[in-house]
């Protein structure tokens, strides 16, 4: 009976040690001499940044199997790194080496938080099973890199601004232009003797005797219409370029009469 009790003692310890050891709350995890340590509970991070995840193995080295490193565990994982794939985001930190299975992730985005797991994988004749992983490491994020977009927003907008504004300047600058042109074009046609009617600031017209009728009235008493001696002449002058600042452009150029008058 003693044989027995040790038999099944021994067969006990043996199929014990067969079981993977994961000790919680531990980063180093043990099975069959081999060890994997993942020593980072927590990482927080800054999106658009790097992010280093420290993984290494020792002891036993004659499992064959790769190491990976998941995203999550279950069936929804999804795997971030391995030795066979091409991931453009995601590079080793010692490449080639055998014990050190530490990853860098760069250019974080929101969409990378949550739990990333390094896992050693064992081969068998199904294919790779799990053989033993480490506690799991929470990468979570803080803030973001919406500080460079939103300044590049705002120098679009200021960009699209001033060019807006110097569209409406070139504009209002050819209209002043093409207003003044035809304001110094009105004059020169009339010529120095016109005998259309003058016409004032506010577009009212007024014919040459109205003008002359205005003039005379100053004159001193003495000179009566009786002498027909006197000479009375209109000598028109166009004045210069009023700024065009308060004037519409239907308002036509300013121009004035004066009237001399020489007696015997």
């Amino acid at each position: 009976m003693a044989w027995r009790a040790a038999a099944v003692a021994q067969l006990l310890l043996g199929q014990l040690s067969l079981c993977p050891l994961r000790l919680s709350g531990a980063s180093v995890q043990t099975v069959q001499d081999f060890q994997l340590k993942q020593p980072q509970d927590k990482v927080v991070v800054t999106a658009g940044q790097n992010l280093t995840l420290n993984c290494t193995t020792s002891g036993n080295s004659s499992i064959p199997g790769p190491v990976k490193w998941l995203k999550g565990w279950g069936t929804g994982n999804e795997t971030i790194y391995d030795q066979t794939g091409v991931f453009p985001r995601v590079t080793r930190a010692l490449i080639g080496s055998d014990t050190d299975f530490t990853i860098r992730i760069r250019d974080v985005q929101p969409e990378d938080a949550g739990t990333y797991y390094c896992v050693k994988f064992r081969r068998s004749l199904d294919g790779d099973e799990v053989f033993l992983h480490g506690k799991g490491t929470v990468v979570s994020l803080q803030g973001s890199a919406l500080v460079p977009s939103i300044v590049a927003v705002a120098v679009v907008l200021f960009l699209l601004l001033l060019g807006l504004f110097i569209a409406l300047c070139v504009y209002r600058r050819k209209h002043r232009a093409k207003a003044e042109s035809q304001c110094l074009a009105g004059p020169a046609a009339m010529g120095s003797f016109s005998p259309i009617p003058l016409l004032c600031c506010a577009g009212t017209t007024s014919t040459p005797s109205k003008v002359l009728d205005a003039e005379t009235s100053h004159l001193p008493s003495q000179q009566s219409s009786k002498e027909d001696d006197n000479i009375h002449y209109a000598d028109l002058q166009p004045l210069p370029a009023a700024p065009q600042h308060g004037r519409s452009p239907g308002a036509a150029c300013s121009e004035y009469a004066s009237v001399m008058v020489a007696a015997k």
